[in-house]
């Protein structure tokens, strides 16, 4: 099913969803593994715990953050999917990246794993015939399909990627005036 399929585009999470484009759920996925499989990891190795403004992320946070994010999202997916419609509490991702120890893992470990988690969360996903895809349940306090939580899952890595491209990879020309 295509981004399109999604029948009722849930609020805060579509910011993350629209950055998919209308192609395949399983296509999509595999872009996102590609684009995994595509970081300049010594690019970001040499950022090392860099971050763009005081109190952001480190690149490490950031990947540490999308793998949390993502089990979070494919545990709630598999419920939603089974049709459990128990109401399903948020996270606060701030506490996450302050417990989950990014710092104390070198970069390629925690992208292997990333790489790792979004081929298991694909296998997920594709296991799901049209029926599950359009299971609904309840996300922190947001109705979302089994569907758009793929997309979703897809949207949030590109959302950070971008945010990496845009403010973490100009620091590095910053090396270059040295």
């Amino acid at each position: 099913m295509r981004r399109s399929d999604i029948k009722v585009m849930p609020e805060y999470f579509d910011r993350y969803i629209n950055l998919v484009d209308d192609i395949e759920l399983s296509d999509a996925f595999q872009r996102s593994i590609d684009a995994i499989e595509a970081l300049d990891r010594e690019a970001m190795r040499r950022l090392g715990d860099r971050a763009y403004a005081p109190g952001k992320w480190t690149i490490r946070d950031i990947f540490q953050h999308l793998i949390d994010t993502e089990r979070i999202f494919a545990y709630r997916t598999l419920r939603f999917a089974r049709r459990d419609d128990t109401p399903l509490p948020g996270f606060d991702e701030n506490e996450f990246a302050l417990h989950a120890g990014a710092t104390r893992r070198s970069l390629s470990a925690i992208i292997d794993e990333m790489k790792a988690l979004r081929t298991s969360s694909a296998l997920l996903f594709a296991s799901f015939d049209e029926e599950m895809l359009q299971q609904v349940g309840i996300c922190w306090d947001k109705q979302i399909s089994v569907l758009a939580m793929g997309f979703n899952v897809v949207g949030h890595q590109i959302h950070h990627l971008k945010i990496i491209e845009h403010r973490y990879l100009p620091l590095l020309s910053d090396d270059a005036r040295v």
